[in-house]
């Protein structure tokens, strides 16, 4: 034993005992942390601890949940095992784990994806097991080929490691094929598992992976699941999904249950084993793929089918996954969310509650969570809105922000404080009504931990929100009040940008006055109460273009906002949805956006693009409204980024965008801009590598009035480009949830193209009741320290 492992074991020790009995604390994380700098090379001294091995478990959605059945399995089998069961899944949990532990046979590991490269160097774990891979945490992770090449350099450092892998999952089988051609790989064994039937699920809107890594064509289907799992192909280069090593086959989800049998092959035979079969008595699609995978992982290192059973059936883990509470009566489940994908998953289970219910989402954007919470706008939370008879509840940090988007899902909520508001909102509902609490990470706690008072299993039931009287934690406190309507107040006339256009000088303002003033011509209208429809008026045309591509940080939200304003006020309009290899007749459009993608997707956007460069430009020399986000924005320029490259753009608008220096030194934070356009700050997130010049003439969207953000660059302090009627920006969040000027302004251009296109009398924008637009706006503002 080395002198330094030695003091790293007693210094865990001694804050171990601190934690426990001085603070009061659990000693999930510290321990670990504090030894690892005492020892760097802890894990690789502790690892002889492990007489058989380890498995670490990886990927976006699930492994908590995973890595403690796979425990329950191994420790129902007579296993000794070392589990780090809270989910601390840095290499500080992991040697927390282990330095707490005695000699075991297995370590089942959670690993969170980005460390797990740190720790498979010292580790050596028998198993990698690759659940699947999301976008999560945008801000933090950034894009999924960095989260790729993360585990692939994991791999890579540890070559006798098995990789078993989600093979339904395109993100995990290129893992898979990269992992393969590695040095020192080429003979280790890659076990595939995945469901060989179509669940017959409904989709959802966005998907993470819609095209192939190896030669960026689109991907087809012979069935998908959710998200971008399923059988899948790539019709140019022939990638597709492995064969099967391990499958689930007759699967049926119930409302409160699911079952499954698990193909396996025989091992050292030709024929296959009898399949194993599976319940469970929860349910979601999603649960399929994690028992899955607990099935195949305990196959693997030996453990029988009553074993795997018996462990599914008293899991009850009670760290708020799928954990079900009876209060006063009433069922509620809590469950955790954390991404589009796992939100829709939960979306899945409440709708298959065809009774009148109640639901609750708690929204945090505290380091853990990811500041950026754009993702709310890729959650199909319309299919909730068809659920009659539901009552639904927003609180979190971002309660503001989870109302806007239910708001424009055609959800009405009500805005809670904490968990206790939420309880006391349940108490005036029947006693038959299920209920249902969604929260996302840093919101779980604080949730459960008022629930389990509210049951009576802990704390104290006067202080059931689980925090003391003064704290202002994830909801108490924060969330911003709506304010007053004001609806008999003037709105600010915009002035247009002088004529920008990278092939023109700069002209004379040519604004007509009082376009925006005509918001004010017709009373004021409650949202969702339209007037009469003019019957022979022809629809407002939107083109979304290629949101197939161009879907990054819930962008595609400004469509639905914009449609959404226009249907409110009883004026027809048409999303026109041009996906990749489709094209669109400018002539007949009143308003375009563009939204941002990853590098692969947005190059073959621009493409695209490039073949209409021609029709674009025309159409914006009309003064046709462009909407144009992040990657939309640059390509509009001179030159634009593809990776650490610069490559042409459309120029049409007088911009151009560098790097300062590579993909990772990004301008990531919440914004807050004083635009021309608006007489509130506006207000969004940005995240973007580029730096983006205007040329001269070129006015911006706005000033950065905030103590924090950049904007253009990192010298202007300025966000965007306005020219003519375009609108470049960099502002996600989507732009215009908490931004209902900009959105009108844009949408007071589209009525007059349409007026121009069509001869048809222009329509009048009646003022709509912008108070939760305003309550998030103000509360951003706020939060951002805007002067």
């Amino acid at each position: 034993m080395s002198i330094r492992f030695a003091a790293a074991q007693a210094v865990s020790s001694i804050s171990t005992w601190g934690l426990k009995h001085v603070f009061r604390r659990p000693a999930a994380n510290f321990p670990g942390k504090i030894a690892l700098y005492v020892d760097p090379r802890l894990l690789a001294n502790l690892r002889g601890k492990l007489t058989r091995g380890s498995i670490m478990v990886v990927g976006t959605n699930g492994k908590t949940t995973v890595t403690n059945l796979l425990a329950d399995v191994l420790e129902g089998s007579g296993a000794r095992v070392v589990c780090n069961r809270t989910g601390a899944n840095l290499d500080s949990g992991v040697s927390t784990a282990l330095l707490h532990a005695k000699e075991a046979d297995w370590g089942v590991f959670e690993s969170d994806e980005l460390w797990l490269k740190k720790m498979t160097p010292q580790l050596k774990p028998t198993y990698v097991l690759l659940l699947n891979l999301f976008r999560d945490q945008l801000d933090r992770c950034g894009e999924i080929d960095r989260i790729q090449d993360s585990i692939v350099e994991a791999l890579a450092a540890s070559p006798e490691t098995i990789l078993v892998f989600n093979a339904d999952d395109p993100l995990c089988a290129t893992i898979a094929k990269r992992a393969s051609e590695l040095p020192g790989r080429e003979r280790t064994r890659q076990i595939a598992f995945g469901v060989s039937e179509s669940m017959g699920l409904a989709q959802n809107t966005v998907s993470d992976a819609t095209m192939c890594q190896l030669c960026s064509s689109m991907f087809e289907y012979d069935f998908r699941q959710y998200g971008q799992l399923g059988a899948w192909h790539c019709p140019t280069c022939g990638f597709s999904r492995p064969s099967l090593d391990f499958a689930a086959q007759n699967v049926e989800l119930g409302e409160r249950e699911l079952s499954f049998d698990i193909a396996r092959p025989q091992p050292n035979a030709g024929e296959s084993a009898p399949a194993r079969p599976i319940r469970a008595a929860f349910s979601g699609a999603y649960m399929v793929y994690n028992l899955l995978a607990v099935g195949v992982a305990a196959d693997l290192v030996g453990c029988g089918n009553d074993a795997i059973q018996a462990a599914i059936e008293s899991f009850d883990p009670k760290n708020g996954r799928l954990q079900r509470y009876s209060v006063e009566g009433r069922s509620i489940l809590l469950n955790l969310a954390k991404n589009p994908t796992g939100f829709n998953q939960n979306l899945k289970i409440i709708e298959k509650d065809a009774s009148p219910k109640a639901v609750a989402f708690f929204i945090n954007d505290k380091e853990a969570d990811g500041r950026d919470i754009s993702w709310l706008w890729d959650i199909d939370f319309e299919e909730l809105s068809r659920q009659e008879g539901c009552v639904v509840f927003a609180g979190g940090i971002r309660g503001n922000d989870m109302q806007v988007r239910l708001k424009y899902a055609g959800i009405p909520s009500k805005v809670v404080k904490n968990t206790q508001e939420f309880l006391d909102e349940l108490a005036k509902l029947p006693h038959e009504m299920n209920a249902y609490a969604i929260a996302n990470y840093t919101a779980l706690p604080s949730v459960k931990s008022a629930l389990d008072a509210a049951e009576g299993e802990a704390g104290d039931p006067a202080r059931a929100d689980g925090r003391s009287s003064s704290s202002a934690d994830d909801s108490s406190s924060i969330i911003a009040a709506a304010p007053e309507p004001a609806r008999g107040a003037p709105r600010a006339v915009p002035q247009r940008s002088e004529d920008c256009l990278s092939t023109e000088s700069p002209a004379q303002d040519r604004e007509r006055t009082g376009s925006n003033e005509r918001l004010n011509a017709v009373e004021p209208t409650e949202t969702g109460e339209s007037p009469a429809r003019d019957q022979e008026r022809t629809p407002i045309v939107i083109a979304h273009m290629f949101p197939d591509l161009l879907n990054l940080y819930g962008d595609g939200g400004n469509v639905r906002i914009l449609s959404e304003r226009l249907a409110w006020r009883g004026i027809p309009v048409q999303v026109k949805r041009v996906e990749y290899g489709e094209s669109v007749d400018l002539g007949d459009v009143d308003l375009v956006f563009l939204g941002g993608g990853p590098d692969r997707e947005q190059k073959l956007a621009s493409a695209e693009l490039m073949r209409m460069k021609d029709e674009l430009a025309a159409y914006v020399k009309e003064d046709g409204p462009v909407l144009a986000i992040c990657g939309g924005y640059q390509i509009l320029g001179k030159t634009w980024l593809l990776g650490d490259e610069e490559v042409p753009g459309l120029d049409i608008v007088g911009i151009e965008t560098r790097r300062p220096g590579t993909s990772a030194d990004r301008l990531i934070d919440n914004i807050v801009l004083s635009s021309p356009l608006a007489t509130h700050p506006v207000v969004g997130y940005e995240n973007h590598a580029g730096r983006t010049y205007l040329a001269e003439g070129v006015k911006p969207f706005g000033a950065v009035v905030s103590s924090v953000g950049h904007g253009n660059n990192d010298a202007d302090k300025a966000d965007g480009a306005l020219c003519r009627k375009v609108l470049g920006t960099y502002l996600h969040g989507p732009l215009l949830s908490k931004n209902p000027e900009i959105a009108d302004w844009l949408l007071v251009a589209a009525c007059e193209r349409h007026a121009r296109r069509t001869g048809e009398s222009e329509p009048a924008l009646a003022r709509l009741d912008d108070a939760e637009e305003l309550a998030a706006n103000a509360f951003m503002a706020d939060k951002a320290g805007a002067k």
